[in-house]
């Protein structure tokens, strides 16, 4: 299907058009994952396990969050 008539397609809600999108190749900008490797002292590793094991996460996770809270308030502050 050429884009004009996918695009034709859509905007005139004729119909369903998930069967016309390659979903397998489906991505977000800027989400694409980077492995790093962070040391850590025991003792912040440890403050993490306790608070990852208090709100039922991983440690990976809380880290994350918290990185990209932190970040939001950096830009945020930056612009503001």
């Amino acid at each position: 299907m050429k884009a004009k008539d996918f695009d034709k397609k859509f905007d005139q809600n004729q119909e369903d058009i998930i069967d016309d999108v390659d979903l397998t190749t489906l991505r977000k900008p800027n989400q694409e994952q980077r492995r790093i490797n962070v040391d850590f002292p025991v003792w912040v590793i440890d403050s993490l396990d306790r608070e990852a094991a208090r709100i039922g996460v991983t440690r990976q996770s809380i880290i994350k969050v918290w990185l990209v809270e932190r970040l939001k308030t950096e830009t945020a502050s930056l612009l503001g």
